[in-house]
């Protein structure tokens, strides 16, 4: 159903889905993940001292309009609206990371794009309340 392809523009791998999500939808159990032993640009944030790295979630690339939640406590990825075959899965990195290992300057695309990130703590509460 996942599968990670490399991108059309060179910058890198993307996480798609082979058949359609349907909103609210848990499709993934995180469970083959390793205890990151420093942050990196590819681990997810678990908790407030622990971060992991797994596969999928590597490949998993940052939206300010995503379609995916990942909820730490459940170790599971949740569709937050439909997904189409084919499409990019995404997820809003500030949800993860309170003080990303490594800060972008976002490229989504998206018209609600906030352009720059370094973690949620840089982010207003009625920001976060968003995602």
């Amino acid at each position: 159903m996942l599968i990670v392809q490399k991108t059309t523009d060179g910058k890198g791998k993307r996480l798609t889905t082979t058949a359609p999500i349907k909103q609210g939808a848990v499709f993934h159990q995180i469970t083959q993940y390793q205890l990151a032993s420093d942050r990196t640009y590819t681990s997810v944030q678990v908790d407030t001292h622990t971060s992991i790295e797994e596969f999928f979630l590597a490949h998993l690339n940052h939206s300010c309009d995503p379609n995916v939640l990942i909820d730490a406590q459940k170790m599971e990825l949740q569709a937050i609206r439909d997904i189409q075959s084919g499409e990019e899965l995404t997820f809003f990195y500030p949800s993860t990371e309170w003080d990303m290992a490594e800060p972008f300057a976002c490229m989504c695309g998206a018209a609600n794009c906030l352009g720059e990130f370094s973690g949620a703590r840089d982010l207003s509460l009625g920001v976060l309340g968003r995602y």
